[in-house]
């Protein structure tokens, strides 16, 4: 497969077609001072060094990360389970099944659980459930309506509330099965969404939340928009599917063609998304569960100035933003991986559990 790399981050587009800039931090792993006074013409730029045990499994010993190349045990079986909502069936994947934690990762806007958190590649360890699995939790994956191996709503088309509404279902079942387990909740991208939508609505079903990759621009109204017929269901790129590794020698060129190999054949076509007025919603003051902000140091959607503005008007005070040094819009397949699993670990476990 031939393809051209871009050498550097420049520009991309967030999820409404809008551009938006390089983004860039400098320094390492950082932590959002909550009583910091800001500045927004300085994107927010008074920030405190990671402390206080947070990177405690290994961040603190300097910025070099240890490559995704780093082989670990061998990848746990994948489980598909099937779970209704509202008579809708959902896929469900799980792999791991003893743990003192669990974990639901929400996939972004494009691609499905298996290519984006399970990735399997020949002699490099990337699979973001089989890490999380090593630091001991159970993990889980759904498949939103219209992705991997999830039918499509019956009108074809997905809406916010209608996914934070199948996440609120899934969190339930898990629930069920793991009834003396704290449940976590994980979105990556539109996944960061729809699970602070989860949150706001379903507080009591998520113990702890984490944000990573999230585009959306706080306080920003979007025009009530319905249906337009037809949904497109426009065939997905391999060019779309590599889009993401932005940050050069970050991933291997056989770790890229795995992804994208994994990611056409899980979604060949693309989801269509319409009623996006519901992300009116999203509201930072309404999040009262514990939440961590990941945040890539080179990921061009989700900019500081955003991430400042989520951080600060979240509902908890039990909260942290840190910039993973090196990392993109798609940092925990790339070199920062172990760092990021550490860091992600590290968060979910500062609950006691």
């Amino acid at each position: 497969m031939t393809r051209r790399r871009r050498g550097g981050v420049r520009s991309a587009k967030n999820p409404w077609g809008e551009e938006v800039g390089q983004v860039g931090v400098a320094g390492r792993t950082i932590w959002r001072d909550p009583t910091a006074m800001v500045d927004t013409t300085t994107l927010r730029a008074r920030r405190l060094v990671l402390a206080a045990g947070l990177c405690a499994l290994g961040c603190a010993e300097g910025n070099d990360q240890p490559s995704g190349s780093d082989l670990g045990p061998a990848p746990a079986e994948r489980i598909r389970h099937e779970v209704e909502a509202d008579g809708h069936p959902l896929t469900v994947w799980q792999k791991g099944g003893e743990g003192a934690a669990v974990v639901l990762l929400v996939h972004g806007r494009t691609w499905s659980t298996v290519p984006d958190f399970d990735l399997q590649v020949p002699g490099e360890s990337l699979s973001l459930m089989d890490g999380l699995i090593e630091e001991g939790f159970v993990t889980y994956g759904v498949d939103l309506r219209g992705y991997g191996t999830t039918p499509r709503d019956p009108s074809g088309w997905n809406t916010p509330g209608r996914a934070a509404e199948d996440v609120a279902e899934v969190l339930a079942w898990i629930r069920g099965r793991h009834p003396e387990a704290p449940v976590h909740l994980f979105g990556w991208s539109r996944g960061s969404m729809v699970s602070q939508l989860t949150a706001q609505r379903y507080p009591d079903r998520i113990d702890r939340l984490v944000f990573f990759g999230y585009p959306h621009r706080p306080g920003r109204e979007r025009p009530i928009e319905e249906a337009p017929g037809e949904p497109a269901r426009a065939r997905t790129t391999a060019e779309a599917a590599a889009s993401d590794f932005i940050t050069p020698g970050s991933i291997s060129e056989a770790a890229i063609d795995a992804y994208v190999e994994a990611a056409l054949l899980a979604d060949p076509v693309r989801t269509d998304w319409t009623a996006e007025h519901e992300w009116n919603e999203l509201e930072p003051s309404a999040v009262a569960v514990p939440t961590l902000i990941l945040q890539g140091e080179h990921d061009p959607l989700s900019p500081s100035e955003a991430q400042a503005d989520l951080f600060e008007g979240l509902g908890t005070a039990d909260k942290a933003w840190v910039v993973i040094p090196g990392g993109d819009h798609a940092a925990f397949l790339e070199t920062p991986r172990a760092y990021f699993i550490d860091v992600l670990a590290s968060f979910l476990r500062a609950g006691g559990h």
